[in-house]
């Protein structure tokens, strides 16, 4: 399944989720990836999916939620890699844009200094950045990029797209302890992200399960730090440091639905039992699924999650 949700999303409201990418291709393998490590690096574009097999699963999709009730917000990017690699979203976003449904892309910025990357990120309503430092070797410890990539062809890109962009812009920047978390980097990279001149800007810490085990949030005092830092200069800044909550979406097949969502969003079980609870299923289905080694439980910072075991 290529699209899952909604999903009730910290940024979005009732986020419907496109997963465009196979997993786990991507431009970065960053520390904190709640997907994991990413097995194939590639900065060059490709055709996953076609446009068509996308719209006849989010139309279907869109059917069976209005049936059962359900609200979207947002028809949203958010796959297992990075969405920009597939070289038809912008004509897949013009196609989605009948459905009269806000679009937005989340994006770690890393091509959009290829001017066919802006042009498709302009067709959609929101578009999220990732900033998460504008230190390249800190850039390069956090994110792990390919190695072809520039840190300051990227950022020159977000500058440029961000002038022509009519719609909302936001950035994003995860802190990790110890990684950069330092006053300095935090007042640079708010300083960066003054200049771009977003809507609006996330500050986000690990709050899922991340690709590598020591990543950990940074302490309550660098968090308010890192706040006070961006709001002085920065209109709108939001601190995000509390999970989405429980209420994902069901319509149809709860296996089918759950390993889609897990496959990019792992779950708090007390999100998987409201899940189960809503689809009128049972923990069974949980056990029957570990036991085949399609899930797998996880214990991050104190709380039990389940995701998607992807076959490497």
């Amino acid at each position: 399944m290529l699209v899952f949700g909604p999903i009730p999303s910290r940024r979005l409201g009732r986020s419907l989720g496109i997963n465009n990418i196979p997993p786990k291709v991507c431009t970065y393998s960053c520390i904190y990836c709640q997907v994991g490590s990413t097995d194939t690096m590639t900065i060059d574009r490709k055709d996953f999916y076609s446009t068509d097999q996308i719209y006849d699963e989010v139309s279907e999709k869109i059917t069976s939620i209005k049936g059962s009730g359900e609200k979207i917000d947002y028809l949203t990017f958010v796959p297992d890699g990075e969405p920009t690699l597939d070289i038809n979203l912008g004509k897949t976003i013009e196609r989605l844009m009948s459905f009269g449904i806000k679009i937005a892309v989340i994006t770690n910025a890393s091509l959009i200094w290829d001017k066919e990357v802006q042009n498709d990120l302009r067709q959609a309503n929101w578009v999220s950045v990732k900033l998460d430092s504008v230190y390249e070797d800190i850039w390069r410890k956090i994110n792990r990029p390919h190695g072809s990539l520039n840190l300051q062809k990227i950022i020159r890109g977000i500058e440029e797209f961000a002038f022509s962009f009519c719609e909302e812009l936001v950035t994003e920047t995860m802190v990790v302890k110890g990684v950069n978390d330092s006053i300095e980097s935090l007042s640079k990279t708010a300083q960066k992200i003054c200049e771009i001149n977003p809507r609006k800007s996330f500050i986000l810490i690990p709050s899922l399960p991340p690709a590598e085990k020591s990543v950990k949030p940074p302490s309550e005092e660098i968090l308010n730090r890192a706040f006070q830092i961006y709001s002085s200069l920065l209109p709108d800044v939001e601190l995000i440091v509390y999970s989405e909550g429980t209420d994902f979406g069901y319509s149809s097949d709860a296996e089918k639905e759950l390993l889609s969502i897990l496959a990019v969003h792992p779950m708090r079980k007390d999100a998987v039992d409201n899940f189960l609870s809503r689809s009128n299923s049972i923990w069974d289905l949980i056990d029957h699924l570990v036991l085949i080694n399609k899930l797998k439980e996880i214990t991050y910072s104190g709380t039990t999650f389940l995701i998607k075991n992807i076959t490497r």
